[in-house]
């Protein structure tokens, strides 16, 4: 087979239409192990606590066979196997790399999750965690449904496109995703067993995939897509690879600042990305202007959304458990000093982590770093459009500022204010004004009497904007609005517009 491109089919694709067949005919599927596990069996699951998901599956006949095989990994007696994967042959399951013998019984060599994607069941294969059963993982393990990946399934803009990158695909979860929306799906990974499984994976789920094998941009040379997303190996540490899946080789951050560098010269014009990245602080620097950094200074709408920030041990101490192993043992130890040695070499004092998400465009670069470490409303695919949408509208104000100022406008109708009061001397005293948007990502914005009065005088069949601020003016000072107060309202008016608690009408 070619280094660069995968074309022939493997056993454990060819065993798929026989193996999606069985998990049909059993009801393997998300819906239906939710209500046949039942609450507290299904949060015992997520838990990692084998013991009642067992128990529940005793009364499930063939359903709670394949919940204990692929699920918790129980060896289990050939006959119960085969009756349950019908018409699948164990031989040929064996041969594929789905099962293997342990002694007189059988048991799963991979991991086989039923998953909703909103576009019916879904299943995705991968190799075996360590959730349910303690394992070290092998440096090409490929990683299944996880946290990360559900992330950003979750933050990926799922309207109607074209042609869909998934740069570094694994064993294809986002590509899967990806067919409810595109028309076309590429999937590229360096680790040859992840496109095994992705290749068995997209005929488990009958989708087609472009599958091609090699490191980071090189199988997509020269070509553009509509849309990108990336789940990259952003663990950030020392310059090695111990895990393809997480270890990218490169040091610190490297790998997100390849990423977020380079993708937009694979985006076609008004080509959306959205990815997971990571990035350090470190002493004396925003992480904002080293995120910003990344990007060239032409052709990119940018949002980059922060949305935790991690101490230093706590970091590492969770990627040692991510990969199986156990901090208190020696090994683990060493790889933990060694780890830190390096962020503190680096003057490293925490680790951010959140989304990027990119739009090409015909202008100088744009970018809105911030954080979002508090509550919101998932998912935020569709907000990444909106926000590229009014982004693209300020834009074009910026070129004609009377458009802007002959602008009607109305309040979002999540958008509320909120007034603080606070004990005084004399009763209650107010301090603090806010405007709160509460849908999304729940932006708040403090704001005076003036925004406030501002927003309502704000009707889509009302006033423009610039006989608004004439009013507010007026009402302020008695006279005509300077180009100082008008220059600080069209401020507070982008902002709002930006953050979508205003729109234009």
């Amino acid at each position: 087979m070619p280094t660069n491109q995968r074309t022939a089919s493997s056993l454990l694709a060819d065993l798929a239409p026989d193996l999606r067949a069985a998990l049909i005919r059993v009801g393997y599927d998300a819906d239906t192990l939710l209500e046949a596990l039942g609450d507290p069996a299904h949060s015992a699951l997520g838990r990692s606590e084998p013991v009642p998901v067992r128990r529940a599956a005793a009364d499930l006949g063939e359903l709670g066979t394949l919940v204990r095989l692929l699920l918790l990994g129980d060896p289990l007696p050939e006959p119960d196997v085969a009756a349950a994967l019908a018409p699948v042959d164990p031989e040929r399951a064996i041969a594929a790399g789905l099962l293997h013998r342990d002694g007189e019984l059988l048991r799963a060599a991979l991991d086989l999750r039923p998953l909703d994607l909103g576009h019916g069941a879904r299943w995705v294969l991968s190799d075996l965690d360590d959730s349910m059963r303690r394992r070290a993982l092998d440096a090409d393990h490929v990683l299944g449904v996880g946290q990360a990946s559900l992330s950003l399934l979750r933050a990926t803009p799922t309207r109607h496109t074209g042609s869909v990158l998934d740069l570094g695909t694994g064993c294809g979860i986002q590509a899967v995703h990806a067919a409810g929306y595109a028309d076309t799906i590429t999937g590229t990974d360096v680790n040859a067993r992840a496109l095994w499984l992705a290749e068995a994976t997209a005929a488990l789920n009958e989708l087609e995939f472009e599958l091609l094998e090699g490191s980071w941009f090189e199988p997509v040379a020269g070509r553009r897509f509509d849309q990108i997303v990336a789940n990259p190996p952003f663990v950030v540490g020392p310059a090695r690879v111990e895990h393809t899946y997480r270890d990218s080789g490169l040091a610190l951050d490297g790998a997100s600042e390849l990423v977020v560098s380079r993708i937009p010269e694979l985006l076609n014009p008004g080509g959306t990305a959205a990815m997971l990245a990571s990035w350090v602080h470190v002493v004396g620097e925003d992480w904002r202007a080293r995120v910003s950094s990344w990007l060239p200074d032409h052709g990119v709408d940018a949002w980059i959304v922060q949305r935790d920030v991690a101490d230093p041990a706590l970091y590492v101490g969770t990627w040692l458990r991510d990969a199986g192993l156990d901090p208190r043992e020696d090994d683990a130890q060493a790889k933990a000093q060694r780890w830190l040695e390096a962020f503190e070499a680096a003057e490293v004092t925490g680790i951010g982590f959140g989304f990027v998400y990119l739009r090409a465009i015909d202008g100088p670069t744009e970018l809105l770093a911030e954080d979002l470490t508090h509550g919101f409303d998932d998912p935020l695919g569709e907000e990444a459009l909106r926000y590229f949408e009014r982004s693209a509208w300020l834009r074009a104000a910026a070129a004609d500022p009377s458009s802007i100022r002959s602008a009607r406008f109305e309040v979002d109708p999540a958008t509320a204010l909120e007034r603080v009061y606070l004990p005084g001397h004399e009763g209650w005293d107010q301090r603090v004004a806010r405007l709160h948007r509460g849908d999304g990502p729940r932006w708040q914005h403090e704001v005076d009497d003036t925004t406030a009065a501002l927003l309502a005088g704000m009707r889509p069949d009302g006033l423009p904007l610039s006989e608004l601020v004439e009013l507010l003016a007026y009402s302020e000072t008695g006279d005509a609005a300077t180009p100082e107060f008008e220059s600080a309202v069209l401020g507070v008016v982008v902002g709002l517009v930006r953050h979508g608690l205003i729109h234009p009408r």
